[in-house]
């Protein structure tokens, strides 16, 4: 197709507008002292270039000029005639267009003896247009093509395993069944958690709705459903901040395939945000390749032995917005990276600034989720948990209140005379609490959490 005049001008016209050039221009612009180039990035295409269409020391001017006498040139300014030529104009000189000297765009009429359907001519004996009706004209998915390397079926639908993934997400998500209804959330309101939940709202506290959905997605759409409603019936409430609707996610046993772990987090947002619209969402995990810094011997070992946990793959729920929180834990680096001769501190320093490098928290949230100061330990490690905070490298910290390990053996939170001298960053204090155990009773433990932290999560079946 020929891009007719009008195009031509509007092409021209827009990029001397935002002062692109196109390399031809550019020949011509080496001493140009209106060019700012040295502005571009080295990874600039070679083919745009920058031109100041009004210099840093003339813009001032400029706004003197249209503001002068309380704006008096910008009042009396007018539109602009426009610079167009009447061919018709005795002594206008136009272009003359090869053919029959017509134009067409968009707009222009069907030629004479046009099909008014608007398919293209065919050749003899040739199809070369399709009705709607045919394999995916109707918005069906068409069989493969036989470059693509996928087998078709007997439906004509390719069982490669992102469309599975993409099937079972669509399935996992239960829609219109989710959202509570005001009797609902009522009786959530007046249930023990959500009287937990009031009683929090009363000392202060921020909450969050600590919670799992990723068994209840496994277990199938109607099980998915029925959980994602009970939460969402506890998070209707107006003192609810947000929910957290999984922990270690892609570290655990829950998940084998990353596709897996896309279908569920996808299916889990969009279901939460349908059924509690507003409310913040979140999820922890741990990103073991981090640590590492910059020993590659040890970033390939570790992407080896957490696959599902790859920094690109975790970073991918929040540059979709399917989260809008991600806690990080800090538990592998106390320890784990001892094979390759880095300590727990250089392993905690190395992971924040790899957050800090990859601007996660221009993208969400970061929170850095701390077991550590569960038992006995020393007031200068009670005060190390607030350093990714300090540094700008999180956005709060996160604390659990208990901890029990595999054997059943619970140790408590007990660093609170150290953790009361962090009240500058009070408010990016979190408590992760499991109401269903509490040490003395929920009201006293929430008054004392009150006292150091100005968030809680509170962990709910």
């Amino acid at each position: 197709m020929r891009l007719n005049l009008r195009r031509t001008l509007a092409v021209g016209a827009a990029l001397a507008l935002v002062g692109v050039l196109t390399p031809a221009a550019a020949a011509f612009s080496a001493d140009d002292d209106r060019s700012c180039n040295d502005l571009m990035g080295d990874d600039a295409p070679a083919f745009i270039v920058c031109r100041w269409l009004a210099k840093p020391d003339e813009a001032y001017d400029i706004v003197k000029f249209w503001g002068a006498n309380d704006n008096a040139n910008l009042k009396a300014a007018t539109p602009t005639d426009g610079q167009f030529i009447d061919c018709s104009a005795p002594g206008s000189s136009c272009p003359q267009l090869e053919g029959d000297g017509t134009v067409g765009d968009e707009n222009t009429p069907i030629p004479e003896g046009g099909d008014s359907d608007g398919a293209p001519e065919c050749e003899s004996g040739q199809e070369c247009a399709v009705g709607g009706y045919e394999e995916g004209g109707d918005g069906t998915e068409s069989a493969p093509e036989q470059s693509s390397g996928l087998k078709p079926t007997g439906t004509g639908q390719a069982t490669t395993q992102a469309t599975q993934s993409a099937q079972t997400a669509q399935a996992a998500q239960p829609g219109a069944a989710t959202v509570p209804t005001q009797q609902e959330v009522a009786a959530a309101t007046q249930s023990p958690v959500g009287q937990v939940v009031t009683t929090a709202k009363g000392t202060g506290l921020r909450v969050w709705i600590d919670t799992e959905l990723a068994d209840d997605w496994k277990a199938g759409a109607q099980s998915f459903a029925a959980a994602v409603k009970r939460v969402a019936a506890l998070a209707a409430r107006p003192e609810v901040a947000g929910i957290r609707f999984s922990s270690q996610l892609g570290y655990n046993t829950t998940f084998k395939t990353d596709d897996e772990v896309l279908a569920f987090v996808t299916a889990a947002s969009s279901a939460l945000r349908q059924a509690v619209p507003g409310k913040r969402l979140g999820v922890h995990t741990v990103v073991p390749e981090l640590a590492c810094g910059g020993n590659e011997a040890c970033k390939t070992a570790m992407r080896t032995r957490y696959p599902l946990l790859a920094p690109e793959r975790v970073e991918s729920h929040l540059i979709s917005g399917r989260i809008d929180q991600l806690s990080l834990d800090n538990g592998l680096t106390y320890g784990g990276y001892t094979t390759w001769k880095i300590t727990p501190e250089q392993a905690q320093a190395n992971q924040w600034i790899q957050v800090r490098a990859r601007a996660w928290d221009a993208l969400g949230q970061v929170t850095a989720e701390d077991t550590s100061l569960v038992g006995k330990v020393t007031a200068a490690h009670a005060a190390k948990v607030s350093k990714p905070v300090l540094e700008g490298s999180a956005q709060q910290v996160n604390l659990w209140t208990r901890v029990q390990d595999a054997k059943g053996t619970v140790t408590r939170l007990t660093a609170w005379d150290e953790l009361k001298k962090l009240a500058p960053i009070q408010r990016r204090m979190a408590a992760v609490y499991t109401p269903a155990t509490p040490e003395v009773d929920v009201a006293t433990d929430l008054k004392k959490i009150a006292e150091a932290f100005g968030q809680v999560y509170l962990t709910v079946v």
